[in-house]
Order: structure tokens, then sequence, then C-alpha cells
């Protein structure tokens, strides 16, 4: 079972649809937090599987899934925030689901937001700049677009997980679909990644989101997440001990 929900009430047709699930660097929850909080986007849905970490957050007292939707009138745009990592035996069906809600909703673009690795080797070695924000996107006007906006293209390589899926699928239905990429150092979580997407999206989509109060912001969502990632990984791990300590099962 995996499903997204609309609260009542809530309307989203033909808005954006951003994303930026947990990967390296957290990118993308440090980002998708900071525009929640600094555009007051309101929680207006869910995403919710049988198969995610048995985990939900408390948020200003309130009980809350861990996967969910944000909207706002203001900048035309619905916000997927999501507080643990998906995992990889979900990421195909979670994007197809996905889809259909973008087009059952009408959606006309989407915003992933990760971080890219840089390796092993040097920054001089790969010719990847850290302080630039690289792109992958659906079409020629919109790579256009997000070179205007100081983004440089991707032209080689190789993309994974539910942001390359969604881009796929764009490409082949002809939706506007951009990937915005920022180098980051694997082992090194530091809020100058969210920093670098807010700045590109602020140029994208015309915005102007005071990036001063980042640092600290980035921080406690770093630590958060890292909490849950933690918290999912014992809760699986207690699940399967339970289940091995339990002895065979009578449905076996």
């Amino acid at each position: 079972m995996l499903e997204i929900k609309l609260l009542k009430g809530a309307s989203i047709k033909g808005y954006k649809l951003v994303e930026g699930f947990p990967g390296i660097g957290l990118v993308g929850p440090m980002t998708i937090s900071y525009m929640i909080d600094k555009l007051k986007m309101e929680y207006c849905g869910y995403i919710d599987s049988d198969k995610f970490p048995p985990i939900i957050s408390i948020h200003e007292g309130r009980a809350m899934p861990s996967v969910r939707l944000y909207s706002s009138d203001k900048i035309k745009a619905v916000i997927v925030f999501a507080e643990f990592a998906i995992p990889v035996s979900m990421v195909y069906d979670l994007t197809q689901k996905l889809y259909e809600f973008i087009k059952a909703n009408g959606l006309t673009e989407i915003i992933s937001i990760n971080g890219m690795p840089t390796g092993s080797a040097s920054l001089e070695e790969t010719g990847i700049s850290n302080d630039k924000v690289y792109s992958i996107a659906s079409s020629k006007k919109l790579a256009q677009d997000a070179a205007k906006a100081g983004m440089i293209p991707i032209t080689e390589g190789v993309a994974t997980g539910v942001s390359a899926l969604l881009l796929l699928n764009a490409v082949t239905s002809q939706i506007d679909d951009i990937n915005i990429l920022v180098p980051v150092n694997q082992n090194i979580i530091d809020p100058k990644y969210a920093e670098l997407a807010i700045q590109s999206i602020n140029k994208m989509l015309n915005l102007k989101i005071d990036i001063t109060e980042l640092d600290k912001e980035s921080k406690e969502v770093e630590a958060k997440i890292k909490d849950l990632i933690k918290k999912s990984k014992e809760t699986h791990d207690t699940f399967k001990k339970a289940s091995e300590d339990s002895g065979p099962s009578m449905y076996a």
C-alpha cells in the first residue's frame, strides 16, 4: 500500500512540484525545510505506505506523517518534505505514484533538489566547482532557463533515485522537469549546500527567499533527519530480530 493524500479542501491544480528526498549531503531536506518556513507554506497532505519505517513526526505538539506535502498559493507550488531516506526497494513504486499524482492534479513542472557526489577525485580532476550549481533538464528550453539562472548543464553521466525516474517520465510525457544538483563532499553536511540550491531556486522562480538564517535552521534539520534515519535503522533491526527470535511462522 502506497498512497498520496491531499487534505480536505486542498487545491494545487496547475502548481509546480518541488521535491528533495534525503540523500547525500541532505541538500534536499535542508533546502525544502527552509523554504517551507520562509515562504510560510501550509501543510496540505501526506504520503503513506505500510513499507515506510513505523515512525511519526511530532511538530508543535501534533503527530504528523514523516512524508508531508506543503503548498503555497503565492508561488503556486507544492513541496514534498521527507524525514527519512526512501528505501531503494520503494523508489520505483513511489515514483509511479508521484507521477500519477502529478498528472491527476495537472502539475506543470517538477523541480528536484539533490546533492551531487564529487567522488574520491579532486575537484580539479573532475572539473566540478564546489561553488557552482549544476542541472539536468527535460527540455532544451528549460536547460536554457537554468543556464540563465547560473546553473551549469550536465551533458554526460548517470542519475539515480526518485528524481532520476521522474525526469525520465517527464521527458517521455513532455513535462518540464529540472534536477538542481549541488556538489557535495559525501562525508560532510554543510548548510552552504542548501544556500547554493536556494539561490538557484530564487533565480528560477523569481523569489526572494532570505538565506541569512539558513545556517542555524539547516543544522537543526540536519540533526533531526540524521536522528530519524538512525531510529529508522534501529527500528528495522529490532523488528528483524523480534521476527527471528519468535521462531517459524505458522504461515511459513
